[in-house]
């Protein structure tokens, strides 16, 4: 009994030796594994250490293939953004000189029109200084008047002694420029008519007289307008008309004038033309015979 005691006691001490080996050897082989893999992180750390130096180098020198790789882009781009300046800037120069083209031929062409105007204007002018003037002559030759002055005749008597010295006067003041407006010859005539029947006596009228006669359509009389001045205001054709109104002055040739009203009289208005500031005198009895046609006018 005791033998088998000791068998048993001899197996158990074999079977813990061999225990505490195996455990021994574990250890020791996870020990060296992780001395491997510090060893391998040592060497990643330096491989990769080194690899980040030489790039730093390449950088440095321009020859890293990554750096070469985004300049070359940076310059396609900068080239680009210089192509389209350059084009924008080549547009932009040729709407400009078409603009200054176009406005140039505008600046000349209102000019010619302008040049135009003024010498049509002047023309018209001129002649309408030319007519009036030469309806004033026809005038005077009508009356008997002459264009010429003529010198006023006195007699200058002897100064005595005691006398005191002629002072000369100087009250007179010229003329204001002012114009009438002259008739034509068919209403000259036609006023001078009527003045010489006023003046003959009046005969009796025989039946074959050319007053018994039915007048023609020709010979009926003009229309005639309602005119007046109440209060120093113009009331003609239905319509008041007061200072410093703008109208539209119509002759029997067919002219039109622009005016204005200055002032209004007993039995006349002046009107003054905006073309020249020349001022007219225009009885009643011409805007009651159509002589004269006053319109209104919008002020400008």
């Amino acid at each position: 009994m005791e033998t088998n005691i000791w068998v048993e006691y001899s197996g158990a001490k074999e079977g813990c030796g061999a225990e505490d080996t195996e455990d021994a050897s574990e250890t020791d082989l996870a020990k060296h594994d992780e001395e491997d893999y510090v060893e391998m992180k040592e060497q990643m750390y330096q491989d990769k250490l080194a690899s980040l130096k030489r790039q730093l180098q390449q950088l440095q020198e321009g020859t890293l293939q990554e750096y070469q790789k985004r300049m070359k882009k940076l310059d396609q781009q900068y080239k680009e953004r210089i192509r389209n300046a350059e084009l924008f800037l080549q547009l932009e120069t040729e709407q400009v000189e078409r603009n200054y083209i176009k406005e140039k031929k505008a600046a000349v062409k209102e000019f010619e029109d302008k040049k135009v105007e003024l010498k049509d204007n002047l023309i018209a002018e001129l002649e309408e200084k030319k007519k009036m003037i030469e309806n004033e002559k026809l005038t005077m030759e009508l009356t008997g008047d002459s264009m010429e002055v003529k010198p006023i005749m006195t007699r200058k008597l002897r100064r005595r002694p005691n006398d005191p010295v002629p002072i000369p006067d100087k009250r007179r003041k010229p003329a204001p420029d002012i114009l009438n407006y002259l008739l034509t010859d068919e209403q000259i005539m036609e006023d001078l008519r009527t003045l010489n029947k006023l003046k003959s006596p009046k005969r009796p009228a025989s039946p074959s007289s050319p007053e018994h006669l039915p007048a023609t359509p020709a010979e009926s009389p003009a229309q005639r307008f309602e005119a007046r001045i109440e209060d120093g205001k113009l009331y003609y054709d239905k319509r008041w008309y007061h200072k410093s109104q703008a109208i539209y002055l119509e002759s029997k040739d067919n002219q039109k004038l622009s005016c204005v009203i200055s002032s209004v009289g007993a039995n006349e208005i002046w009107v003054r033309k905006t073309s020249d500031s020349t001022k007219m005198r225009i009885y009643l009895g011409q805007l009651q015979r159509g002589l004269f046609v006053i319109r209104r006018r919008s002020a400008a």
